[in-house]
């Protein structure tokens, strides 16, 4: 018997228009769907609809996965591909399994047998590479920063340390409200040549997407807020 599918199903990243950021085909195959495994349930269901999905919800089943949820078996969520059922995994921003709970949720999968197809959609993090202007073909991404301010300040030397000495950029992002904070880290402890790209609020109405020197960004003074952003160093 044919095993059903694991779809990987990218949100978006802003309230601009479902069509204007996921292609037709990932939009048939979210449509024709009926399980999902979810962060939030609420905006798992807006998204949703805002897809095309016209099925009533009843008739849907959703399973409730995030950052704090242990793993789960493979019969609990993925148990129905035995049956040909096929299931999607859906991001709450961007794509699933990066910087984004849910590659447990794969490797189950990949363990019993289950064919993983990821779809295709928005990535803030490449977003931002592609537009930085730094190395895409060596970079890193390390997620998101320690909030203790030493060990932050030790990992952007070492950021700045392979950027210089590996031609590596290096991506990071931060939870919104704290933006500011990493942002004058930065200018306080960066090289005043070190690049410093910044992608901010990406495919929305008030995409940004700035590259200068940290010394010129002292000078600027810009206010992040508290919208989605993606932070890069590069030093040439």
């Amino acid at each position: 018997m044919k095993h059903g599918v694991l779809y990987l199903i990218p949100s978006a990243l802003s309230d601009q228009a479902i069509e204007d950021v996921l292609p037709e085909g990932t939009l048939k195959v979210i449509r024709g769907l009926d399980c999902f495994i979810v962060e939030e349930l609420k905006t798992a269901r807006r998204f949703l609809r805002k897809a095309g999905f016209t099925r009533d919800f009843s008739e849907v089943t959703f399973h409730l996965f995030n950052e704090h949820s242990p793993l789960p078996s493979f019969e609990e969520f993925l148990g129905v591909t035995d049956e040909g059922k096929d299931i999607g995994l859906l991001s709450e921003a961007g794509c699933p399994c990066v910087a984004d709970p849910g590659s447990g949720i794969v490797r189950l999968a990949h363990e019993n047998g289950i064919i993983v197809k990821p779809l295709t959609g928005p990535s803030s993090i490449l977003l931002s590479l592609m537009a930085s202007g730094f190395n895409g073909q060596n970079f890193s991404f390390l997620g998101y920063l320690s909030v203790d301010k030493q060990t932050r300040v030790r990992q952007l030397k070492e950021m700045e340390r392979a950027a210089a000495d590996k031609k590596q950029t290096q991506i990071f992002i931060e939870t919104p409200y704290r933006n500011e904070q990493v942002f004058q880290a930065i200018l306080q402890h960066c090289r005043a040549d070190t690049m410093l790209g910044l992608g901010i609020g990406l495919t929305g109405p008030a995409e940004n997407i700035m590259v200068y020197q940290v010394g010129d960004w002292k000078k600027m003074k810009p206010v992040l807020g508290k919208t989605p952003a993606v932070f890069l160093l590069y030093r040439y």
